[in-house]
């Protein structure tokens, strides 16, 4: 193949990738490439960088982004290459033990100190001026937040999307197990490297899709990497044989210094991500702590196609105001969001912004009101061989959002509390959460709590949910045996339609989002016992079971 023709190649593929992402117009066509670079590490690994630039040799800034998941194809040619055709410096590196990069892959573990070593070799290198600022998404934002509050000379900027500083929330959500995410991740990051890795497991006809799922159902969990894997898969080992010690992953917990970082930084994530409610913690600490920062969340899951002219086009305006002094995009507000169901763009200069804190209290007879009422517990059965079953909510792969939950609703194991139609659109912006009174004979229960949107059809549709596990003694019962369970439900911006209903469902599980609950207090890795047992739900004025919504408007 001639040089001319593989221009030409690159070219046409840029204009494509443009076009589709809707970004300004490139500058350059095809920026300078040198792949395969080597960046010794303190321990004696090498780890391999591609850098892109435009043409010419004088020292300039370089965007650095760091990650497992290969230095080209389609994915990373959303990011390098597109701020490279636009007169950025980028160097995209691999995490130690993928593509080419030596050592082992340890997810997480390692980014800290390889990332520190990395920013210390570029400002060495003499095509470098010294300023180094960071992109990417998922586990991409993560290796950013991994250096940004341990760096002596800070970043020139972050742009951060769809992660997070601290990803334990997301994998112990409420101190269960997110068992499907977690299992299809160490899935993907086990099989990407094969021919057609990543399809295999996001295509669900692939054979890894279905042994996924097969895997995911079979006891005990612990053995689920190997189930999918045909081997071992010692990061989902590692995972779940912690649910009860999460403290094991308090190095990769960069959420402490999050507040400190003096860099300025963009965030992009989406409603139904599961990072999203790490991110927007993260932009809370940033903006308390006075720290130059924006936020900018739209109605979509984990890495949906729709969420990336958005992302990309957020993170090279960041990185064009902060290193090329390009500020144009820089004159909007610090919160931008999506208000759902309503579709529109709407700003605010704080997140959460103003709102009016509304209970919704759950009543007898599968009723929602504004007050409790004077009633009996509702008592349902969990079935640990026949846990209840789980449709969208913050999922890797899969169907998140407004998904038709009637079968669900269905079931003898899901409580549903249903209020009366609207007389006028009710907007929520902001955190929601429930606190809900539970007894059970054992003290371990998981309890789920979901807002869905029921339409006039009677179609319900989830909009967020939580969940809490629980543990005898944690919380404290009462000298009943009654806990009241504190459930932070994801935050949202949704607008519930005039003739619409706000339905709140109970239960003990969702399964396989989450790991079942056995019941018996067994770890989570080993169990296998499957004895049903029962779950009271409270719901009078001395026991008062809610929702607590931030209503705006």
């Amino acid at each position: 193949m001639s040089a001319d023709w593989r221009y030409a190649r690159a070219a046409a593929f840029g204009r494509v990738v443009d076009a589709w992402l809707k970004v300004p117009p490139a500058t350059i066509a095809v920026p300078q490439e040198t792949r395969d670079i080597p960046i010794p590490l303190p321990d004696g690994v090498e780890l391999l960088a591609d850098r892109l630039r435009p043409p010419g040799e004088s020292p300039l800034p370089v965007v650095l982004i760091r990650s497992p998941y290969g230095r080209r194809g389609v994915f990373m040619a959303l990011f390098g290459p597109v701020f490279a055709r636009r007169g950025l410096q980028v160097v995209t590196v691999s995490s130690r033990g993928t593509f080419g990069s030596g050592g082992t892959f340890r997810p997480f573990d390692d980014e800290k100190d390889d990332g520190l070593a990395v920013v210390a070799w570029l400002r060495a290198q003499p095509w470098c001026d010294g300023r180094i600022a960071t992109a990417g998404a998922s586990y991409l934002g993560h290796t950013q937040w991994a250096v940004a509050p341990y760096l002596d000379e800070p970043l020139e900027a972050m742009c951060v999307g769809v992660g997070a500083s601290e990803y334990v929330s997301s994998m112990y959500p409420g101190g269960a197990f997110a068992l499907d995410n977690a299992l299809s991740w160490s899935v993907l990051i086990g099989v990407q490297e094969q021919e057609l890795g990543g399809m295999q497991q996001v295509k669900p006809g692939f054979g890894f899709q279905r042994r996924t799922r097969k895997a995911m159902r079979g006891l005990p969990i612990g053995d689920a990497g190997v189930g999918a894997l045909g081997r071992p898969s010692p990061f989902y080992t590692d995972l779940s044989s912690n649910v009860e010690t999460i403290e094991r992953w308090d190095p990769i917990d960069h959420s402490a210094g999050a507040d400190t970082v003096p860099t300025p930084v963009t965030i992009t994530t989406g409603w139904y991500d599961l990072f999203v409610s790490s991110a927007l913690r993260d932009f809370a600490r940033l903006q308390a702590a006075g720290q130059t920062a924006r936020i900018t969340i739209g109605p979509w899951g984990h890495g949906e196609p729709g969420s990336y002219p958005t992302m990309v086009a957020d993170q090279l305006s960041w990185l064009r105001a902060h290193l090329l002094g390009d500020r144009a995009e820089l004159q909007r507000p610090p919160v931008r969001l999506f208000l759902q169901q309503a579709g529109k763009w709407l700003d605010f200069a704080t997140w959460p912004p103003p709102a009016t804190p509304a209970p919704i209290f759950l009543q007898p007879g599968g009723l929602l009101g504004e007050r409790p009422t004077q009633s009996v517990p509702d008592t349902f059965t969990y079935h640990p061989a026949d846990p209840t079953p789980s449709i969208g909510g913050l999922m890797l792969i899969g169907k998140t959002h407004g998904q038709n939950n009637r079968e669900i609703e269905k079931r003898t194991d899901v409580l549903v509390f249903t209020g009366e139609p609207l007389e006028r659109d009710l907007d929520l912006i902001g955190e929601l959460n429930a606190t809900i009174y539970v007894r059970t004979v054992s003290g371990h229960a998981d309890v789920f709590v979901r807002l869905c949107d029921v339409d006039p059809r009677g179609i319900s549709r989830n909009v967020t949910d939580g969940i809490l596990r629980l543990r005898p003694g944690a919380p404290t019962a009462d000298q009943d045996g009654v806990v009241a369970a504190e459930i932070e439900l994801t935050a949202t911006a949704y607008r519930f339609g005039r003739g619409h209903r706000l339905r709140v469902q109970v239960c003990g599980g969702a399964f396989p989002r989450f790991n079942r609950n056995h019941g018996t207090g067994e770890p989570a890795a080993t169990a296998t016992s499957a004895a049903p047992y029962d779950i009271e739900i409270f719901h009078d004025p001395a026991r008062p079971s809610r929702v607590v919504l931030p209503v705006v408007g």
